[in-house]
């Protein structure tokens, strides 16, 4: 059975979605600005949170949502690091799913999947891993491996990105119709 984590969790909730809002937080690259003001709703089959070692497990059709962000994946681990600074957020899936609306572009998405996606709130960076795709205004990326700087809004993939595939992409020019 579903349930909504900040419904149900009450107060030991709150830090375990503290620590969400701080992973999901936006970047000037893709975020809207008023995504960082939205609540956040955690879904999941189950939860595990344990406040004392800073670490909170989600399992079973895990959906996490903030405002126009949106996390699909089947186990989410998000944790504190031994040195506590940041935190880590790593999700599983078949596949995992990541979105977010673009500021300044009416009706922009992107889009990310892979069948793992690690993210480290410390370098902003972003790993799909796995059979990794993602889209951004049109143009597409694909690899075992691609990762992305919210910071300097930077895309590697392939052997740059740690992988060992090629990069196959997909770029849009102004002729060249959106796909849906």
């Amino acid at each position: 059975m579903k349930s909504n984590i900040s419904e149900t969790m009450h107060g030991r909730s709150l830090s375990a979605l503290a620590i969400l809002m701080i992973l999901l937080m936006p970047a000037a690259a893709w975020a809207l600005k008023s995504d960082a003001e939205q609540p956040i709703t955690v879904e999941a089959d189950s939860a595990d949170i344990d406040d004392g070692n800073k670490r909170s497990i989600y399992t079973g059709s895990v959906v996490i949502t903030q405002g126009t962000i949106r996390l699909e994946a089947d186990k989410v681990i998000v944790s504190k690091p031994a040195s506590g600074q940041g935190n880590n957020l790593h999700a599983e899936g078949k596949p995992v799913r990541f979105q977010q609306a673009v500021e300044g572009k009416k009706a922009e998405v992107v889009r990310g999947r892979a069948r793992k996606m690690e993210y480290d709130s410390d370098s902003e960076l972003m790993h799909l891993i796995g059979d990794a795709h993602l889209t951004q205004e049109g143009s597409s990326f694909s690899s075992d491996r691609i990762t992305y700087d919210r910071i300097k809004s930077l895309v590697t993939g392939g052997a740059a990105a740690s992988g060992k595939q090629r990069v196959r992409m997909t770029i849009r020019t102004g002729k060249t119709p959106q796909q849906p």
